[in-house]
């Protein structure tokens, strides 16, 4: 059904909301009090035509926005940009009881994302469309760093040898590591090994085992040098690791004594946080933990780190495990409900938690504030570059 519609407001996937005859409408790609054409069917619309745009609308600075899934925000100016993923922040802490603004927006773009996930199909290579699961087929990607330029050309060698597969590339100091995924019977080694030599990798994987290296993929942290594990979790951009690490460093009171890390992932907190006192760190990724350890025994200049494998999702460490001064959290999507549970009734007198998904943030920090804690300093990072995902950190004390 084709109709005209005024919209209201933002939602929180981007989409400009719309009621029509007492129904919302979602409508990608249009922003609060502009007179639109639409589209629609049940609660989803369709941009036809912006017959009055909003003054805060500026020109995309990439002409595959529109189609392409990754960017949903690069038609908004940079205030209501800023003002919206503030709001992704603080409206689930209000839900959750918690009135505390965000005291600063800080852009950690740096020079793009370091990591990428192409779509490599028979319809070409790149992101999802908006709504699909159909490939938006790119030639370049301009939120990427400039090292992940022939990110499209590997990708499209790839399923020249392969078919369907997805391909994440991550930039490294020491070249591209590119770890490939796919169902596809024909996916042997020996056809998609030619690709080290010919785009000169770092490394190359077929569904989580090494193919090829041609020298191991290497990323700095603080003083230490850390090896890449295959499929291993890293910050999408340096900028935002070493932005939240500083964070983290300048919460650490100085009269702190026992240092922990939750969910360290590779340790860009535990290794910075060890040029200054020996600290604990656990996770239940068994190759980042062997990784953290290694460049630990090789940096120079560092504390003790004891990292251990445990999963914190299914055994948090209890509070009476919990003998740490001072403890810094980074869980996944999903937040660390158990384990916050456990801090909440702790000693612990300083607890920094950096998460990526405001919604199990506010859960998680309501449950601390719950437990005694107060709730200070929170920022927002933005390293997701105009999309609708947002990365932020907070200090609680008792």
């Amino acid at each position: 059904m084709i109709s005209t519609a005024t919209i209201t407001s933002l939602g929180h996937k981007g989409e400009g909301l719309a009621e029509i005859d007492g129904h919302k409408v979602f409508v990608p790609l249009a922003l609060p009090g502009e007179r639109v054409e639409i589209e629609f069917e049940g609660d989803r619309g369709t941009l036809l035509g912006v017959m009055a745009p909003a003054e805060n609308r500026i020109e995309p600075f990439c002409p595959h926005f529109g189609a392409c899934g990754g960017c949903q925000l690069q038609h908004l100016d940079r205030p209501s940009y800023e003002a919206f993923k503030i709001g992704l922040i603080e409206t689930p802490l209000r839900f959750a009881g918690i009135e505390l603004p965000v005291s600063r927006f800080i852009d950690a773009a740096g020079d793009g994302r370091r990591r990428a996930t192409l779509h490599a199909r028979q319809e070409g290579v790149g992101y999802m469309r908006l709504r699909s699961h159909q490939v938006h087929d790119i030639d370049f990607c301009p939120i990427l760093v400039p090292g992940l330029a022939k990110a499209p050309d590997i990708a499209r060698a790839v399923f020249q040898a392969v078919g369907d597969a997805d391909v994440s590339i991550v930039a490294s100091l020491s070249g591209l590591d590119v770890a490939i995924r796919t169902e596809k019977k024909q996916a042997r080694h020996d056809r998609v090994a030619p690709l080290v030599a010919r785009f000169k990798l770092a490394r190359l994987a077929l569904n989580g085992e090494m193919v090829l290296q041609a020298q191991p993929p290497i990323v700095e942290m603080g003083r230490a040098r850390v090896e890449l594990p295959i499929g291993c979790f890293l910050q999408a951009t340096a900028a935002a690791e070493n932005l939240l690490a500083d964070y983290v460093v300048n919460a650490l009171d100085r009269k702190a004594k026992t240092v922990a890390d939750l969910f360290c992932g590779l340790g860009p907190f535990a290794l910075r946080l060890a040029e200054k006192l020996p600290v604990r760190a656990f996770d239940n990724d068994k190759p980042s933990i062997a990784a953290l350890d290694l460049a630990r025994r090789h940096a120079k200049g560092l504390r003790e780190v004891t990292a251990k494998a445990q999963d914190l999702f299914r055994e948090p460490l209890t509070q009476y495990e919990l003998n740490y001064d001072f403890l810094v959290l980074d869980p996944p999507r999903s937040g660390a409900e158990a384990q916050v549970r456990e801090i909440a009734k702790s000693k612990v007198t300083t607890v920094v938690m950096a998460a990526c998904d405001p919604r199990t943030f506010a859960r998680d920090a309501a449950i601390l504030v719950a437990g005694g804690y107060t709730m200070s300093d929170l920022v927002a990072l933005d390293q997701f570059t105009q999309s609708t995902h947002v990365e932020m950190a907070a200090t609680f004390r008792r």
